[in-house]
């Protein structure tokens, strides 16, 4: 199989289905964002973030397969017949318990903190602001095209995870956060 088809070349993709839409159009931007996120978090355990933090990661990268998927099918039939390609409010339950054990091994948060740190740290903190544009852009397809609900909650938990284990990467390498 090659990997190129030509079938891109005028600027129109398929969505799973076969239904072809503009490269640009907003369901193909939307699960773009999540691909760009995926390929971040690839990034981050390129540079070891370690221990609880790259378990979690490689999980995620796995939900954001899926994630993907269910965008990119707007019958979704994809959802329900393979399980692996659904999200559901275990997902997001999931990385609610993550968040909340991160916490626990953190010291409180007393004022905004500058982006930065060690390698993965920095890089989680680059992570959540792509969460947050692809966020932005799945709020933009439900408006026009409702999605199911807990697509929305799991990105938004998913922002709230990756600030909080660029905290703890950089709390377990030493690096001492940068007030604002």
């Amino acid at each position: 199989m090659k990997i190129y088809t030509r079938t891109g070349d005028a600027g129109q993709t398929a969505l799973l289905g076969g239904t072809r839409v503009s490269k640009d159009d907003q369901r193909v931007a939307a699960y773009g964002d999540v691909d760009e996120l995926n390929a971040l978090l690839g990034a981050v355990l390129a540079h070891g973030p370690g221990g609880a933090a790259a378990a979690v990661l490689h999980q995620v990268q796995r939900d954001l397969f899926a994630l993907g998927a269910q965008l990119a099918d707007p019958t979704t039939v994809v959802a329900a017949r393979r399980e692996k390609a659904a999200l559901t409010e275990a997902h997001v339950e999931r990385l609610e318990q993550a968040i909340d054990a991160a916490q626990e091994r953190l010291p409180p948060l007393t004022a905004f903190i500058l982006p930065g740190g060690a390698p993965a740290g920095a890089l989680l903190h680059l992570a959540r602001t792509v969460c947050r544009r692809a966020e932005r852009a799945l709020v933009t397809l439900h408006r026009a095209q409702p999605l199911d609900a807990v697509l929305l909650a799991y990105v938004n938990r998913l922002s709230d995870l990756l600030f909080v284990l660029a905290r703890s990467v950089n709390h377990g390498q030493g690096r001492s956060e940068e007030r604002w």
